[in-house]
């Protein structure tokens, strides 16, 4: 059977393909609706549980981090964290970089693992090297083939090793004693070491202890600046007069140069952005209350908490913030919106502008196609009314009328006419065709073939 132009346009398959279609996009709008679902019940209810490694147990950054879990799980019950003990920055790096850790305190001065991200300053730690009160020790340099109260492991040892290489002495030079933290004190105390070397924040117990009880004298690193030349983490700081005892005699007895390095909290890059930026608000909103948390026993560390501070690019570590840091930090500054308001005001209107000229252009078509159609409406009503009034024998009427019914069809085909136009057209078409077919003998049998308009 020959196909009509309409059945060539629209195959027998072609409406079957629209409801495959149309069931395909149903399904994929109901999948996306349960995984909108999903992904909201799983953001609002899943607790996150993190491994905070810290240093020593006696150590600051142990302490004030213990405090920052207490916080933390009080304002943010999802976010659990486990403050674990350890040896201190190196291997807090190493857990952080084999995902045994997500959070981890760090001097600045020590390289951190690819996935290391910065959250906050926590606060400055300060090298603190000190001699017997009688030892003719004066800088750094005479420390050469010295016994030196010195783990030697972790960050602290790094930086020892750091600042010799500067006066261009390696490690050989020292004879370093204690297997731990703890027995490189006692061998200062017991007279076993000439000199102690630490890296811990002003007011740290073990250091005031051992310099008002055990005859210890603070000597000055006054190179900072050219250290930090090879060492961007270095920072020119200053052991203020008195600060480990202020009665006569003070200690020490004039401000004194020496290096600082900033202690940091590291996350891992692959903690959630607003799990971190939970963190980072607690850590800066609610000082206080970390401080609040601090033993009494541990009082000296409480001012540390002031010294919380925003990570920057400039602070010489080399290590990219974290995003869920910057969301946080960056929360009062304009928006993109606002930043390029006026550039974005010129898009939209010449978005408004170019929408409207589609618009018109829309609106023209479809009025060119419905013109099209009455056209042919009227070209139909024509011949009605010329059969009607005898001006053209009715056979030649039909024949005229199925010719305007095909040009239609075609017109269609060619989108010259809308299908809404073309059904009214096709109602317009059976009913003229049947008051012809009264007007003579001829059979009314194109009416039952009047090709089907597709839905």
């Amino acid at each position: 059977m020959n196909q009509s132009p309409m059945q060539k346009k629209f195959p027998k398959n072609f409406l079957s393909s629209i409801n495959l279609i149309y069931l395909s996009l149903g399904c994929l709008s109901i999948g996306l609706i349960a995984a909108l679902v999903w992904f909201f019940v799983a953001n609002n209810f899943k607790t996150y549980r993190l491994t905070l490694v810290a240093g020593s147990k006696d150590g600051e950054s142990y302490i004030l981090s213990k405090a920052i879990e207490r916080v933390v799980e009080a304002k943010n019950p999802k976010i659990q964290i486990d403050v674990v003990e350890t040896k201190g920055t190196e291997e807090n790096i190493e857990k952080l970089e084999k995902g045994e850790a997500q959070l981890a305190t760090a001097q600045a001065d020590i390289p951190a693992g690819r996935s290391a991200r910065t959250v906050v300053f926590l606060y400055p730690d300060i090298f603190q090297l000190a001699v017997k009160t009688n030892s003719e020790i004066k800088d750094f340099a005479d420390l050469k083939g010295k016994r030196i109260a010195l783990w030697q492991k972790g960050g602290q040892y790094r930086s020892f090793l750091q600042v010799a290489a500067h006066y261009g002495l390696q490690e050989q030079d020292f004879i370093f004693v204690g297997n731990n933290s703890k027995e490189s004190d006692e061998a200062f105390r017991q007279n076993q070491a000439d000199a102690f070397f630490r890296v811990r924040a002003l007011g740290n117990r073990n250091i005031v202890d051992l310099v008002q009880k055990y005859n210890a004298r603070l000597l000055p690193l006054d190179q900072a600046a050219a250290l930090r030349i090879k060492y961007p983490a270095f920072e020119p700081a200053e052991i203020p007069k008195g600060v480990f005892q202020g009665s006569s005699p003070a200690i020490p007895d004039v401000n004194l140069p020496t290096i600082a390095v900033r202690r940091l909290l590291l996350a891992s890059d692959k903690v959630d952005s607003e799990v971190v930026r939970q963190i980072t608000e607690v850590l800066d909103s609610h000082r206080q209350e970390i401080a609040d948390n601090i033993p009494d026993e541990f009082a000296d560390v409480r001012p540390l908490v002031a010294s919380i501070t925003q990570p920057t690019t400039t602070g010489g570590t080399g290590i990219p913030i974290h995003p869920g840091s910057l969301a946080y930090f960056e929360r009062d500054q304009p928006s993109f919106i606002q930043e390029n308001a006026d550039y974005l005001a010129l898009i939209l209107t010449v978005a408004l502008l170019v929408g409207s000229w589609f618009w018109e252009l829309k609106s023209w078509l479809e009025k060119r196609r419905k013109n099209e159609s009455d056209r042919h409406i009227s070209t139909i009503i024509g011949l009605m009314k010329s059969v009607q009034e005898k001006q053209i024998p009715a056979t030649v009427g039909l024949e005229e009328l199925d010719k305007v019914f095909a040009q239609a069809a075609t017109d269609l085909i060619d989108e010259k006419i809308s299908q809404e136009s073309f059904r009214t057209l096709s109602e317009a078409y059976k009913a003229t065709r049947d008051v012809i077919a009264h007007q003579t003998d001829v059979p009314n049998e194109k009416s039952d073939r009047i090709p089907k308009i597709p839905a």
